[in-house]
This record gives structure tokens, sequence and C-alpha cells, in this order.
């Protein structure tokens, strides 16, 4: 097993282009939005716990959770340039937990003020899921500012978690229903150094599967929660897909920190399994509204595909802990497709709208129809217009938190190597043993697929940078040479004595690409999506005067023009080409072969659709077969 550490968001400064534009966004608009949607409907007045009935706003179970990812999100961007309003506001936060924590450690506020006799009775009710975010926050919110207040809570409540569960066994089930908690506490154990955190996270880890008093909702069965088996003997993704994932990313961190070849390969199996079978093509994951959850094998409907934006966030959340055990490029295009579009398909251009659920097709007018139908008969349909917030508001802060250390996503070392994984406009020190290397990042991507490296130390070391699934044609130039490096699972290797100013240029194939799915996709038999880098593309209706885009075939041989421009305030790349439709006749069916006519295509990337109205879309295009 490598041993590769990962270079951390506040060691890199991101400069400019596509990312700083985003994260501008988010710091200038999307944090108060999320803050004053949470203000508004009664989540920060929650933590207080002076609840009584009659009073509005009753607190909810996972409410928590939402409180403590904003505050994670914004810890990220305090890193690069403290703010005291908004550093002032967390703090009340905290003072509001602070005081509302029982003498034993316990803090939820649901069960403290709603049904305090309940506590730890129910696994469905995410007291342990609401700890684990605590906890991710307080360890941002300390390396952000030095403030240590939440932090001593949120180790005060980790202690009686250990002794409820893991020393007395005296809560009513044995390992969390919603995970992330297990996560929470290997990042708890790299921060403080305690082994007791480790100790309960591979405890709660390697008790799944095996406990007889873990019970799950009525409507689902073990897999929702991943419990139907021990972990290690999991070989496909199953239950709910957020949880899942969350799971999964924590078992690749005790396999880091335990050296577990056993779990690592169970990892690599889950991996498999949801890439080759269970994943769409923007990244997305979870195919059906029931129980969130992913279904089986080549299951992936367009109209009503869940994809949940957390779920994406997690997979790329596990993808990146994958990448330092495991140096393949797979796991880095994984995340960085989930990432360019199902992800940020879960925030709208303007900032401060959102969607929980992230379709391959939409239809207007089937919407409207299962709208007007009697409640409990309706079809579960997504939206076709983002929102402020949601009942369940758990995406909005954790895009919060993935915009803000996106960095994360770049470099990474070994003994003697650095890795590239993901690529933008940023300055990084990194550190290689003693010897401390800044490397300068400059491209255009996600649109533009020349990716500069300059090296601005003197040090002899391997550059490995990472070559995209995508990119049939790469090339490569160190000093303006032409360069041969040694591939290996995806990576361009080149080692050599590197001297300030030294540059390595990567020039990737951003032709634009059509892909077909595996014909067991059932829902998309015949048809075609279109890729250009990382992006995946869809057409919406708004653009284009036909009846319907489900009606549009796109040519093998299709030739593309790209058209630079700004959409609701996002500078992108979009793609024209020559289609088919047929004529439009009145009869209900026509005699084949019909008429056809000529049409120009549009196509946008998909994490702006639904940006300017609400309009069919379609990510999935017929194939004109070739004569």
């Amino acid at each position: 097993m490598t041993e590769i550490k990962n270079v951390g968001f506040e060691d890199i400064a991101i400069t400019d282009g596509f990312w700083k534009e985003k994260q501008d966004l988010f710091r200038n608009v999307t944090l108060d939005a999320i803050y004053q949607r949470f203000k508004e409907t009664g989540r920060f007045e929650a933590l207080k716990c002076n609840w009584k009935k009659g009073m509005p706003f009753e607190p909810h179970i996972f409410w928590e959770s939402d409180v403590t990812k904003w505050i994670e999100g914004a810890a990220y961007f305090l890193q690069k340039g403290r703010d005291a309003e908004l550093e002032a506001r967390i703090d009340e936060l905290v003072e509001d937990m602070y005081h509302s924590q029982e003498k034993n450690g316990y803090l939820n506020e649901y069960f403290t003020v709603v049904e305090p006799e309940a506590r730890f009775t129910r696994r469905t009710d995410h007291e342990l899921y609401c700890a684990g975010h605590l906890i991710e926050g307080a360890i941002a919110y300390a390396e952000a500012t030095g403030k240590t207040r939440l932090l001593e809570v949120a180790e005060k409540y980790v202690a009686l978690i250990d002794r409820v569960f893991r020393v007395e066994h005296s809560a009513a089930f044995d390992t969390p229903g919603h995970e992330e908690i297990e996560l929470a506490l290997v990042r708890l154990y790299r921060y403080t150094g305690k082994k007791e955190y480790l100790t309960l996270a591979s405890y709660f880890i390697e008790m799944r599967g095996k406990s007889t008093r873990d019970t799950c909702y009525e409507f689902a069965d073990q897999k929702n929660m991943q419990s139907h088996l021990p972990v290690r003997e999991q070989k496909t993704a199953e239950g709910h897909s957020v949880r899942a994932l969350y799971l999964y990313s924590a078992m690749a961190d005790l396999a880091m920190e335990t050296k577990d070849q056993e779990l690592l390969d169970a990892c690599k199996t889950l991996f498999e399994n949801i890439t080759q079978k269970r994943m769409y093509i923007t990244g997305g994951i979870g195919s059906t509204n029931r129980g969130e959850s992913f279904t089986f094998d080549y299951d992936l409907p367009e109209y009503t595909a869940y994809s949940e934006t957390c779920a994406s966030i997690a997979l790329a959340m596990f993808c990146r802990r994958m990448w330092r055990m495991d140096p393949d490029a797979r796991y880095a295009d994984c995340a960085e497709r989930a990432i360019y579009n199902t992800v940020l398909s879960g925030v709208s251009l303007s900032g401060d709208r959102f969607f929980y659920e992230n379709p391959l097709a939409a239809d207007p007018e089937r919407n409207a129809f299962n709208d007007e139908r009697p409640e409990g008969i309706q079809e579960h349909l997504p939206i076709l217009q983002r929102v402020k917030v949601f009942s369940c508001s758990c995406c909005p802060p954790n895009l919060l938190r993935m915009v803000g250390a996106i960095a994360d996503y770049m470099y990474s070392v070994s003994e003697k190597t650095i890795f590239a994984h993901c690529f933008m406009n940023a300055d990084a020190t990194i550190y290689l043993n003693d010897t401390r290397i800044c490397l300068e990042q400059k491209t255009g991507y996600p649109y533009e697929g020349d990716v500069t490296i300059c090296v601005q130390s003197d040090a002899t070391f391997t550059l490995a940078v990472r070559v995209p699934g995508w990119s049939k044609t790469t090339e490569f130039y160190v000093n303006g040479e032409k360069a041969e490096p040694e591939m290996q699972t995806g990576y361009a290797y080149i080692y050599r004595k590197w001297e300030k100013g030294d540059t390595l240029l990567l020039k990737l194939d951003m032709r634009v690409k059509l892909f077909a799915a595996h014909p067991k996709v059932k829902a998309v038999c015949g048809r075609v999506a279109a890729m250009r880098g990382p992006i995946v593309y869809c057409a919406e209706q708004l653009d284009h005067g036909v009846t319907s885009m489900r009606d549009v075939r796109i040519s093998q041989k299709a030739t593309f023009s790209i058209e630079y421009t700004v959409l609701g305030g996002e500078k992108m790349a979009l793609l024209h080409t020559m289609a088919e439709k047929r004529m439009i006749r009145q009869e209900l069916y026509q005699e084949f072969p019909y008429q056809t006519e000529k049409m120009e295509l549009t196509l946008i990337p998909y994490h702006a659709w639904a940006n300017r109205g609400i309009t069919e879309m379609t990510t999935w295009l017929l194939d004109e077969m070739e004569a």
C-alpha cells in the first residue's frame, strides 16, 4: 500500500480562473444566503435548547448538522481571510452549543427539548451523524481561527459517545444509522493525535453488519444503512447513497491509518461497482427516491434520477481518499466528473438557490400534470427550479464546504513524488520531506486543455501528473521541449533536477466526444451524450424550436463549434452542431420512414441547466446511426 500525504487547501492559494470566480461567488453570496435561510427557519435559534410546545420551529433531528456544516464551510473561507463579522456570527452559535451541552457531554437540540427520554434509542434519528458534523466543524474552525471552544464541546461529546457505545453498550443500537461520525473521528484523531478516536472509528466501522441490535427504517431493510453484511464482505454499493459513500470514505481512512490491505481491497471493489455499473455519466449516484438509494446494476433512469448533490460530494471525498493509497487516475477522473457536473449543478449560477436532486432529463408537462394529482398518488419527480432552502437542507452547506476547500483535490505527495490530480489556477507550497517546493499552476481548465505547472524552487523530484481518461492524444513539454514521460495507471511521471522557472506543459485533448451507455442501461439505449473535457453537456428546449428535445438526432460524425460566452454571470463554453428532427405531423402515429429536417443544436454545460426558467432538458440525444 502506497503512503501518500494530501496537500491541504490551506497551503494552496487559488489565484484566478474558474475556481477563483466560483469561490468569490460562494464567499460573497452563498455563505450569507445559507446563513439567512437557516436563521429564518429557526435552525440557529434551536441551538439555545429553549423550545417549548406551541413555539414555532420545533427542532429537527438533523438541524444541528446543517449548522455545523455551515460553520465548517465558513471556516474554510476564514482560512484565506479573517473576517470579524463572520467570526462573531459563528462565535454566537458556538456559545449557544456550549451552554446547551449537558454536564455529561450530551448535545442534541432535538433530544434535549423534544424527546429527552428517547436519546440513543432510535438508530434512524441522526444523533451520531450530527455529532460527526460537529466534530468536523469544530476542527475546521479551530484550524482557521485558533479558537477551540467548539472543539472542546465536540471532544466532551465524543467521550460520552465512546462510553455509551463502545464501553458500556448502553445505547439501544450499536452503529450509526447515518454514517459520518466514522470519518469525522479519524479526522479528529489526525488533528489531536489521540488514539481513542481512531479506536472508536474502527469500532463503528467493524461492528457494522454484525450487530443484532441495529434496527432500520420500517420502509427499508438493512441494505439502506449498509448493515446487511460486515464491511469487508460488501461487494456492491447498496442503500442510501450518501450514507454509503460516507461509510466507504471512513473505510478508506481506516485502511490508510492501519495499513489494512483487506479493507482497501473492499474499497476498490465498491469503487468498481459504483463507477462501472451504478453511476450516471454526470458522476451522480443514487437512482431512486425510495430510501435515496442505489438500486441494481445499470438501473439509471433519467427523469426520476435522484442523484443527490450530497452523494456526488461524498463520492468525490471517497475518491480523494483512494488516490492517497492507490495512485490510479481513475479516482481523480471520477471525482472530477462528479464535481464539475452533479456537484456544481446543485447550486444556481447566482449562488443562492439549490438542487437536492439532479435528473438527467426534465419535462415540464410531466411535472405539471404530476403536481395536479392528489397527494399520495404522485410520481416522484425532481423539481425544475432551484430553491433557496429545503426542509432537509444538507446540500447547501455541503456545497459551501466543498467549494471552500476545493484545492484539497489538487496535490498529494509521497516520499519523492508530487502528484498533480486536479487542475486549477493556484500557487502551492509543498513539503517533500524537508524540502520546500513552490508550484504555480496556470490553466483555462475546465474549458481549455493546456495546463502549465511552473516549478519555483530548485529541487530534484518526480512530478506525476494525471492524464484524464478522456484525453486520448495528450502532449507533454518540459521547458518548451516535447517530452515522453513514463506512464503508470494514468499518471505521467517526470523525474528530473528541477530548477526555478522550469515548466511542464500538459496539452490535453479537448475535442468533443460522444459517449453511449452500456446496453443494459435501458433508459438510454440508442442515445449518446456529449462531453468536452470533464464537462457533460445537455440541451434545453428554450434554445431550440422543436416539439421535444427527446426527438433530436445527432450524428456519430457530428462536428462541433465552440462558443465562449457568459451565462448567468459565469464564463463557459457552449457547443454548436447540426442535428436532425422529425418534421411535425398531426397524426399520432406515422408510417416509417418519416421525414426529417436539419436543425442547429446548442449544448450547454450540464451544471448550468435550469438557470433561465423552466424548460425541457435532456442529456442523452438520439444516435443517428451512419450507413
